[in-house]
């Protein structure tokens, strides 16, 4: 049995994120110790490491707890969860596309800057005023970390 911090450093992932998901019932609801210490065993262990490699993957909570439900019926077809995977490709696809235009527009805003004075900087014209962007870029997201708090 592991303490919640021997927990923590078994699988990379921070004890608060641990409690979090307990408390979205992602992982069982731990044992306790006489002294009210929360204590998991290897099968927690192992489904918490299956989480965070899926959220390293970028997968969202829902299709998580989507893929444990699957991951506890194992002689079912595993076409539910292709089709999971599936769509977080399609995902990762998406962000790549969003993020190739993101590189292209600085490329593209410190090429035509002449490093001069601020008042002539097409870093800060550009980013001023969205009219100035050559591909539709608002409102995404401003980073696109898979694995948003458990490292």
């Amino acid at each position: 049995m592991l303490s919640i911090g021997k927990l923590s450093a078994a699988t990379g992932v921070k004890v608060p994120t641990i409690r979090y998901y307990e408390d979205i019932g992602l992982l069982p609801e731990a044992e306790r110790s006489a002294g009210n210490q929360r204590l998991y065993d290897l099968a927690a262990q192992e489904r918490l490491a299956f989480i965070r490699h899926a959220r390293e993957l970028g997968f969202p909570l829902d299709d998580i707890r989507e893929l444990l439900s699957l991951s506890d019926r194992p002689d079912m077809s595993c076409a539910a969860a292709d089709v999971i995977a599936t769509r977080q490709l399609g995902a990762v696809r998406d962000r790549i596309t969003r993020l190739q235009a993101l590189q292209q527009e600085l490329e593209r805003m410190l090429t035509q800057c002449a490093q001069g004075t601020i008042s002539d900087c097409k870093v800060i014209e550009v980013l001023s005023d969205h009219a100035h962007c050559l591909h539709a870029h608002h409102g995404e997201d401003s980073h696109f970390s898979p694995a948003s708090n458990e490292s």
